[in-house]
């Protein structure tokens, strides 16, 4: 680096320790690089349920649970309850009335004219960016909205080549077939080892949307022969890959520098909502519905140093909120004359207090709720009691006279008001938010199976 590049870099270094100390703060979050690698990891079909730090009975992630232990858990995270509307929220930032996104189908319609992702906003900030894994309902490729490497896939939950839709991936726009024993999260892996090696010296984003664990859920390559748990197999194996990627960001000296965040699509799938219970209880609803089993997730940020250790913050995120706090931490400008329906939560991720959202919104098709601690309205008008959630909603009688549930109703119908869902583009599904030409299937595995689910949203 040149000098005259050092001493602005070190002035500004020494004032932030300065300022930091003044203020309280612990001196690494002064020492803090201003534009830190992101890796954002997407776990599919994973509900709270299905991760140990997020409350799981049942599922041993280590990995997961050690980032959440030495860095930061939202317990109060919620994303859309299908994968199309959620992906597109995530990479966005705008609810899915503004996208059209607002079911499976009418997720790939979109255009990079109409709708910007979060790569286009970071690559003027000095970031290379990579896109591996799932791209799922989104439309075209990743590199039309501004990735500059990308590995797919065609559908969901692809492992190996004896399935229809795993004959072949793509990497950059070449077709590559996946080979007889080859496992695709591994190929997917070692892509993103490839990405991380060749940009170690840039400041990189990877959008890395994992395979695990939507269905169909076979054996993976740890599986015991007789496995009698694959559904708990296929957990082991994400949990180990994201233990893999932190090792070579180790390896690589990355490790610091480096902001993770563990996300979950949505919710549990039906076929495994039974296995998935959270303190001995099933979660009411799963992905697809619009119940807390369909969007509550798990979310966990870890960036060494900078996040305080071991802390679990009740306020509210939803899947709008990446876009904006991606920018912010990067320095980069949101795009101009749109509406950004996300909140950046970085001062949380830092340790301070922000300014936590008061609620949330979540739609899927026709159906949207606005939700705040304790509370949820839906379009409907129906207002719920959510004091036992995410094992009970009580439905409140429209003639209460409970003092909070009036106030309750009159600040979400507000929020409701203030967004106007209904004045945007509007759904043309079936209502059920899912592929029109999919008919509805149910799980036919038994829980202590965890196979053969068909559920293929």
């Amino acid at each position: 680096m040149k000098l005259h590049r050092l001493v602005p870099a070190a002035l500004s270094f020494f004032a932030g320790a300065l300022s930091a100390a003044a203020a309280g703060k612990p001196p690494a979050a002064a020492a803090a690089p201003q534009k830190p690698n992101i890796i954002f990891i997407l776990g599919d079909d994973v509900g709270i349920g299905d991760i140990g730090c997020s409350g799981s009975d049942r599922f041993k992630t280590p990995n997961i649970d050690r980032l959440a232990t030495t860095g930061l858990r939202f317990a109060n995270a919620y994303a859309e309850p299908l994968c199309g509307p959620s992906r597109a929220t995530i990479l966005t930032g705008r609810y899915v009335f503004r996208t059209g996104a607002t079911n499976q189908d009418s997720t790939g319609l979109f255009t990079p004219a109409a709708e910007k992702m979060t790569p286009v906003v970071l690559k003027p900030a000095g970031y290379v960016t990579a896109m591996i894994g799932k791209w799922g309902q989104l439309p075209l490729d990743p590199a039309v909205f501004g990735f500059d490497d990308y590995l797919t896939f065609t559908g969901s939950g692809i492992y190996w080549n004896t399935q229809a839709k795993g004959k072949t991936y793509v990497v950059n726009g070449q077709t590559v077939p996946l080979r007889d024993k080859e496992y695709l999260p591994d190929v997917m892996h070692d892509h993103l080892v490839e990405f991380l090696t060749q940009h170690r010296n840039d400041p990189f984003y990877v959008y890395y949307s994992m395979s695990h664990i939507h269905t169909e859920i076979l054996p993976t390559p740890d599986s015991a022969t007789d496995s009698k748990d694959l559904y708990a197999d296929n957990i082991a194996y994400m949990d180990k890959l994201v233990g893999k990627l932190i090792a070579e960001l180790d390896r690589l000296k990355l490790r610091e520098k480096t902001l993770i965040i563990y996300f979950g699509d949505n919710g549990t799938a039906g076929g495994h909502i039974e296995q998935a219970t959270v303190g001995g209880r099933r979660l009411l609803g799963a992905k697809g519905s619009m119940l807390e089993g369909g969007s509550r997730v798990p979310l966990v940020v870890n960036w060494p140093g900078v996040t305080p250790a071991g802390k679990v913050s009740q306020d509210l995120i939803d899947s709008s909120d990446f876009f904006p706090t991606f920018a912010e931490l990067a320095g980069a400008k949101l795009p101009e004359k749109t509406i950004i329906d996300g909140r950046s939560f970085l001062p949380q991720i830092r340790g301070e207090k922000g300014q936590p959202r008061d609620w949330i919104f979540i739609q899927l098709a026709r159906m949207w709720y606005t939700l705040e601690h304790g509370w949820k309205l839906n379009q409907a008008g129906e207002l719920y009691d959510m004091s036992g959630a995410p094992w009970a909603e009580k439905l409140v009688p429209i003639d209460t006279k409970d003092p909070a549930a009036i106030a309750a109703r009159k600040r979400l119908q507000a929020a409701l008001d203030q967004l106007n869902p209904a004045g945007g583009i509007l759904d043309t599904g079936d209502g059920t938010g899912r592929h029109a030409n999919k008919a509805k299937k149910k799980a036919v595995a038994s829980p202590a199976q965890g196979s053969k689910s068909t559920d293929t949203e």
